[in-house]
């Protein structure tokens, strides 16, 4: 049997689309959908199935996000899969260097054997793709206002634009990786990354391999007094072309740790937390 668990609230909620190509890809087999925002735990929902089920999530990076968490650590049976249906679909932009993806459906089990962690606001949360922090963090706030006013597809390029004239405010800040300890001025953003892309499609460590054999992460930090500046140099970052800008700084390690000196947004694998001063990522400790 497969079972589908859905997120019928991803892509902007045209998801539905999404559920028709997935019931005609296995037509031959019997298909059972489970909304995903009614299921309590994934783990304590896999324990109900049989073994030989195959189990697919079906949503964006998010939905995938809260997923690891619940059953990372935990044994499981089934094949797992994810069909990749969201709005930035970033962890899917990231593993097509690895695997050939066909039908948009992925293999999970490689993928979430290991993976790093973040403190934030009291909580521990495992990670796939990263962790913004500063105006990509905004960028997510903001876009869940949008969402919550329109059904209208959220335009995130047109959001930082905004907040780089004048809607986000720089923050100083202490990076501190493996206890070493750099401070900078008007920063933009300190994200630690997993993965190579963020914000739907922002390749925003090129370097970063998931798979590396130091376990490590990547903490990209951006940081420019001049607007005008930042906005010249803002559409390198799609190609990943921003990495040798002097406003750019780039760290790799195992723990990361970044502290602003005013709360701001910060968001994990998209999914957005508010009025957070500082965040710590560990990998391969």
């Amino acid at each position: 049997m497969i079972n589908v668990f859905f997120n019928f609230l991803a892509n902007n909620g045209d998801s539905f689309k999404e559920k028709e190509k997935i019931s005609k890809m296995f037509e031959k087999e019997q298909v059972d959908f489970y909304e995903a925002a009614l299921i309590g735990n994934y783990y304590e929902k896999i324990k109900t199935l049989k073994k030989n089920d195959i189990i697919i999530i079906a949503g964006g990076d998010g939905t995938l996000n809260r997923f690891i968490n619940d059953i990372y650590g935990k044994k499981i049976s089934q094949k797992l899969f994810l069909y990749s249906c969201g709005t930035g679909n970033d962890f899917l932009n990231d593993i097509q260097k690895y695997l050939k993806i066909e039908n948009n459906l992925v293999p999970l089990e490689d993928f979430i054997k290991s993976l790093p962690v973040v403190k934030v606001n009291g909580m521990e949360k495992y990670f796939i793709n990263g962790i913004g922090y500063g105006i990509d963090g905004y960028c997510c706030e903001q876009g869940d206002i949008q969402r919550d006013k329109s059904p209208k597809k959220v335009n995130y390029t047109k959001i930082a634009i905004m907040g780089m004239l004048g809607g986000y405010k720089t923050t100083d800040a202490k990076i501190t990786v493996d206890g070493k300890v750099y401070e900078y001025k008007n920063v933009w953003l300190a994200p630690s990354m997993m993965g190579r892309f963020y914000g739907g499609g922002m390749m925003i460590a090129p370097d970063q391999d998931r798979f590396n054999k130091e376990k490590t992460i990547t903490c990209v930090v951006c940081f420019e007094k001049s607007k005008l500046k930042l906005l010249m140099n803002f559409p390198k970052i799609f190609k990943g072309e921003h990495t040798k800008l002097p406003m750019i700084k780039i760290f790799e390690g195992h723990n990361i740790k970044v502290e602003y000196n005013r709360p701001v947004a910060l968001q994990i694998d998209g999914e957005t937390i508010r009025n957070v001063s500082s965040y710590e990522a560990s990998y391969g400790e």
